[in-house]
């Protein structure tokens, strides 16, 4: 592994203080949260109880070949901890997420969870969110519209693509469309704005929804709190 890679899977290690027997546990998504996944797997081959609800199919893929356990919302209403990561920290644990296209599985978890737990390293701590792209996460046919909503907010939305220049399509079906803002000086004003925009889904900007992040570095990992 690498250093990042090193440093990423401590604090996904320590996030798992977090598990206790019996607990429906949100699977997040990404690079940070495999490595929670892949942990979570090692404990339940060791006995631990629980059931995982995944915030992709990724997660979900893992998951089954770990042999964890998994629900839906069909059949509970909440989840007792959340494990995720994060593209972006700011003060008060305001959150960009997103990068890897999970935005609205992600949300829609983290809002029905008791504690949210962010794991990360310390590269995505900063004092303004924006200077990674928000997400901003559309319905195909809106696209053209939403696209023009967007640049009069000065957005600069750039539509998600492939390596091979096909276009990116979310685990619903949908587009994102990447917002390059450098900073967002209010994002609790901005995330209605986007959200009140006929056609988007769902932005990437996570308020007040995480508990706690673990974040890791080179000297170890540190607890941050909002």
């Amino acid at each position: 592994m690498t250093l990042t890679d090193t440093e990423k899977a401590a604090a996904a290690r320590k996030s798992l203080e977090y598990v206790k027997d019996g607990m429906v546990v949100g699977l997040g998504s990404g690079s940070t949260a495999t490595f929670a996944i892949q942990f979570l797997g090692e404990q339940v081959r060791n006995g631990l109880k629980i059931r995982g609800i995944p915030t992709s199919r990724a997660s979900e893929e893992l998951a089954h070949s770990l042999g964890i356990p998994l629900t839906s919302f069909d059949d509970v209403d909440h989840t007792d901890v959340t494990i995720d990561g994060a593209d972006e920290i700011a003060p008060g644990l305001a959150l960009i997420k997103g990068g890897g296209g999970a935005l609205l599985h992600e949300k829609i978890v983290a809002a029905a969870s008791r504690k949210l737990v962010i794991v990360a390293d310390e590269h995505k701590i900063v004092k303004t969110l924006g200077k990674f792209p928000l997400p901003v996460e559309v319905i195909p046919f809106a696209a053209g519209s939403v696209k023009t909503q967007l640049q009069k907010l000065g957005a600069n939305p750039v539509l998600r693509l492939h390596q091979d220049g096909s276009v990116y399509v979310t685990d619903e079906g949908n587009y994102i469309f990447d917002c390059h803002y450098e900073q967002i000086a209010d994002p609790a004003a901005l995330g209605p704005i986007l959200k009140s925009i006929t056609g988007v889904v769902e932005h990437g900007l996570f308020l007040g929804l995480a508990s706690v992040a673990i974040v890791a570095g080179p000297n170890g990992s540190r607890v941050v709190t909002p």
